[in-house]
């Protein structure tokens, strides 16, 4: 019943996960259900494939999505409208700020002139952007596939 309510949708606001389609990837989308007999909302997530040809979604954006009018395939049921937040870059959608945790950076940055930075503060003005890693540490840009079978070799990119 949920993955009917999520293709009824026109546009929704979803999380991206690894893909293992191509030119196509998949979402968790964050639905509210009713229960009436405890009159409260539950959380349900369902998963969501979007035609995305680019790859431009990594894992852990945040992004808008909106129905097709009709299916590319028996999966793919949705495009990419907009990326809302990169992985890591939250912004407060009514100010405008970066976020860390719960502060702003510039909160953070206005207590550490006033007291003194820590020596162990991570300084966000001269970080690089996400992906300088690409090929190092970051594999995010690795192709990804489905696990069927458990090996005795390690499979790091396997979903």
């Amino acid at each position: 019943m949920a993955a009917l309510q999520v293709t009824k949708l026109v546009s929704v606001l979803a999380r991206c996960l690894p893909s293992d389609l191509k030119n196509a990837a998949k979402f968790k989308v964050k639905l509210m259900e009713f229960d009436p007999y405890l009159n409260m909302h539950f959380a349900k997530h369902v998963t969501v494939y979007a035609h995305d040809p680019s790859n431009m979604c990594k894992p852990g954006d945040v992004v808008m999505i909106d129905r097709l009018p009709k299916k590319l395939t028996k999966n793919i049921t949705h495009q990419i409208n907009k990326i809302v937040y990169t992985f890591g870059d939250i912004t407060d959608p009514i100010t405008g700020k970066k976020v860390v945790v719960g502060k702003y950076r510039d909160e953070i940055e206005a207590r550490n002139e006033l007291f003194g930075k820590n020596s162990s503060g991570f300084d966000y003005s001269r970080a690089p952007d996400r992906g300088w890693q690409t090929g190092k540490r970051d594999f995010s840009d690795q192709e990804t596939y489905k696990r069927y079978h458990m090996f005795d070799h390690d499979e790091p990119y396997a979903v």
